[in-house]
């Protein structure tokens, strides 16, 4: 008769009886041989890992913060019981810290020509694209002495969007939104109004707005109200140099500049204008060009996904020649960058004429909310020194935004919990304004 796997086994553990009741030497010899022998029937019964197929499923994007479902599928083609551990291997930064090692790892069990699901729960730590690296299986036998360990390369991506946390000022910037566009009108006429109605003077009314023709006709004083138009160019334009590298808090000054513009975007086209994007240091990084209104937030949420801060200087000439390239009629453009006085001064004052010349220009710059603490140190000599040096460090912005206000840039210095709500707040100042 041939000997099976399973009377090999059972050969085994009979030899192992007849060891431990046999005086040594000798027992111990046929201890050591029965052992040898299980270990290797078990090696012979574990299911074979070159033969498995494994396949991958779930999600694709997660914003920062929160958690993306990846399925793994194994389907085990052999005649034998797969009881196997799998690894399921990530970068580091594609798990919580400190679970890699328990949400990485599962046990399965799968009877032969079926299959199994086992789901791997990932929370990126940092933006960007998180690639799936191998798949380890150990293939185990049923005494679970040996096993068979292998590796199959089952590619994934998962892409960790920026976590938009502004998203919670939306409503209400959106109900100031409302009452400008229609239930309120402005009485003088911009850049970006439109003309709506007439009514009647009110004390208070600029006189500027009364139609004379209207009012020999009605025999009272009316006045024109106007209101904003829809439809206007925003160009979000995002310094990735090195000044959005500075860490304000846990996190660079880029990734609260990436929350800002994304609230603007949403605010924006939901009040019927076109918002693009321009991603720049020393070359463009990205560039998105308004689609229809519903994919304009995803498609700017996944290019954002990628920008990283650049550890050089951003060449501002050539920021502001794609910027007009990219906006070539009237348009806003939002300049999300650093307030240091010598990349200012050296790099984009001189060339604030060729922007304003044609454009309104809002710079917003990501302030440290620790310079107000410093600025109040006292009590020692070394936090007298630190206030000095976070005064000084604030007149030097305050000098800086003076002199970009002097040339007709409307300037934004805010932290990042103030950064997104004041630059939707000046959105809707210069559409109130007629200014846009």
């Amino acid at each position: 008769m041939a000997l099976t796997g399973r009377t090999a086994l059972i050969a085994a553990l009979g030899a192992l009886v007849v060891g431990l009741l046999l005086p040594s030497p000798a027992g111990v010899g046929i201890v050591t041989g029965a052992v040898l022998l299980a270990v290797l029937v078990d090696l012979v019964l574990a299911a074979p890992v070159r033969s498995l197929r494994i396949v991958r499923g779930g999600d694709t994007t997660v914003r920062l913060g929160e958690s993306a479902s990846v399925e793994l599928t194994v389907t085990n083609p052999s005649g034998r019981p797969l009881r196997a551990l799998v690894r399921d291997a990530w970068a580091p930064s594609a798990w919580r810290p400190g679970t890699a090692e328990a949400s990485s790892r599962h046990a399965l069990t799968v009877p032969g020509g079926e299959r199994r699901r086992a789901v791997s729960v990932l929370t990126p730590s940092r933006r960007g694209d998180h690639h799936a690296r191998r798949v380890t299986v150990r293939s185990l036998g049923p005494l679970g002495l040996a096993g068979r360990q292998g590796s199959h390369h089952v590619p994934w991506t998962v892409r960790a969007l920026p976590p938009f946390t502004s998203r919670k000022h939306l409503p209400s910037r959106l109900a100031r939104l409302r009452e400008l566009d229609g239930r309120t009108s402005v009485l003088t006429r911009g850049q970006g109004t439109e003309f709506d109605s007439l009514r009647e003077y009110l004390p208070g009314d600029d006189v500027r707005s009364i139609d004379w023709r209207a009012s020999a006709r009605r025999n009272t004083v009316a006045v024109r109200t106007w209101r904003p138009e829809r439809d206007r160019h925003i160009l979000v334009v995002l310094d990735t140099g090195r000044t959005s590298a500075g860490r304000v808090g846990d996190a660079p000054r880029l990734d609260a500049a990436l929350d800002a513009a994304l609230l603007l975007t949403a605010l924006a086209t939901r009040a019927g204008d076109r918002v693009d994007l321009l991603a720049h240091d020393a070359r463009k990084r990205a560039a998105v060009v308004a689609s229809s209104p519903h994919e304009i937030l995803p498609a700017f949420t996944n290019a954002m996904a990628l920008l990283e801060p650049a550890l050089h200087e951003t060449d501002m000439r050539s920021l502001v020649s794609t910027a007009l390239k990219m906006a070539p009629h009237r348009s806003l453009i939002v300049l999300l960058t650093g307030l240091d006085a010598a990349p200012v001064e050296d790099g984009l004052r001189p060339l604030l004429p060729l922007l304003t010349k044609r454009h309104e220009v809002v710079l917003a710059s990501v302030a440290d909310p620790h310079l107000d603490v410093l600025a109040a140190g006292r009590g020692t000599l070394e936090a007298v020194y630190g206030a000095a040096a976070a005064e000084q460090t604030r007149a030097d912005r305050r000098h800086t935004a003076d002199r970009l206000t002097r040339h007709g840039v409307t300037v934004l210095d805010a932290p990042p919990a103030r950064i997104a709500p004041a630059l939707a707040d000046t959105y809707l100042a210069l559409k109130a304004a007629g200014r846009l």
